[in-house]
């Protein structure tokens, strides 16, 4: 792996994360942090499946050590991150990796979190008490990704990556 790709793998870590700090809103009994899923939909565009997920997994576990997210972050940012990669990978088009990133995010990493919650968290919510905010925050982050790698693709450093 090129050191030029280690750096922007932790330049999009590091955004993910400030970003996560200072943009959010609420979206129901929750907060939404779209900027996760944004690096999510241009990680996967960039980088592919792979290297999505190891972006999302150091994202969730920086945020839960400053304390700014929670163990939902793994789940959440892992399977959009994954699923986006993926359908970038099948379709190479942008819109399907921010599709991925909301059936991901937004549906099954929503129907995980019940289960993970419960176990972890001790939280005994239902599927419908996460998929509202799980859905808002992974569209917005979707459409934010989606512009963004639209316009990145046709950078030609970014092109050498």
């Amino acid at each position: 792996m090129s050191t030029r790709k280690l750096v922007v793998m932790a330049m999009f870590v590091a955004i993910a994360v400030a970003g996560s700090a200072f943009v959010s809103f609420p979206a129901g009994v929750a907060r939404a942090y779209p900027v996760q899923h944004g690096i999510n939909v241009i990680a996967a565009v960039l980088f592919g499946p792979g290297l999505a997920i190891v972006i999302a997994f150091m994202t969730g576990l920086v945020r839960i050590l400053t304390g700014t997210g929670s163990l939902l972050a793994f789940p959440g940012g892992m399977i959009g991150a994954a699923l986006a990669g993926l359908f970038y990978l099948w379709s190479g088009r942008v819109w399907m990796a921010a599709a991925g990133e909301i059936i991901g995010t937004g549906l099954i990493a929503s129907l995980v979190a019940v289960p993970y919650a419960a176990i972890l968290m001790g939280t005994e919510a239902g599927a419908f008490f996460f998929m509202p905010a799980f859905l808002v925050s992974s569209i917005s982050g979707a459409v934010i990704g989606f512009v963004m790698s639209e316009r990145l693709k046709n950078m030609s450093a970014l092109l050498q990556i």
